[in-house]
């Protein structure tokens, strides 16, 4: 009676346990790997994903390195090269290997690109609702990013971060290229993505009715809608 009692108590744990996980709104992560799986030697870039209204928001929290220094363009619009610069990145890729790149940066700027296959970006320098404040040697901000930026039925995502000049520039992700295959860093490695619940952060992603800037733009430039 005791074991059957056991038994059935740890099935309700686990079902609780599944619905916490089906409702759960925000997504924390901490980069804690060089690009290539060394480890790093500072505190972490933590993000999180946040649910929002319309869309989701990433929250950044790192160290400033100050290193380059501000690109020079306004605060609050894109700036196309910026990752050139201290800079985190954000990607989202769903299974047709669509996707979308966000860059945010610790003085302001911004860039969202989106992208229909490797390094086959159609679009770029769409306006982002961001805003980041600099304090004793660590930056923080907050993005909105609408839901139309992202490629339907997301399924994988990746993060990084970069800093530093010429010999010293550093490259970070949350998830690691292998050093064995790889000498140089490219954060468009689309096959070192790893899965992410994203029907829970943003379920209208998943909805057959679902319409997304990838489709409208795709429709413009192909003749078709995806």
């Amino acid at each position: 009676m005791a074991t059957f009692i056991s038994t059935m108590l740890s099935l309700v744990l686990l079902r609780i346990s599944d619905s916490v996980t089906a409702r759960t709104t925000h997504i924390p992560v901490a980069i804690t790997k060089t690009w290539n799986g060394s480890n790093i030697n500072h505190r972490p870039v933590r993000l999180v994903f946040a649910q929002a209204t319309g869309g989701i928001e990433i929250r950044v929290d790192a160290p400033f390195f100050n290193d380059p220094g501000n690109p020079g363009g306004e605060p609050g619009q894109p700036f196309n090269g910026l990752w050139d610069y201290e800079v985190v990145e954000a990607f989202f890729l769903n299974d047709n290997n669509q996707y979308v790149e966000i860059e945010l940066c610790p003085h302001g700027q911004h860039l969202v690109l989106l992208l229909k296959g490797y390094r086959d970006m159609f679009t770029s320098q769409l306006p982002l609702n961001f805003t980041s404040s600099i304090n004793n040697g660590n930056w923080t901000g907050c993005a909105f990013v609408p839901a139309s930026y992202f490629p339907p039925k997301v399924t994988k995502f990746n993060a990084y971060a970069i800093h530093g000049s010429g010999p010293g520039r550093v490259y970070e992700a949350l998830y690691p290229a292998s050093a064995e295959k790889h000498t140089e860093p490219d954060f468009h490695r689309l096959e070192y993505f790893r899965t992410i619940n994203f029907r829970t952060l943003l379920p209208e992603n998943w909805a057959s009715t679902y319409s997304s800037a990838f489709g409208y733009t795709m429709y413009a430039l192909c003749g078709k809608h995806m």
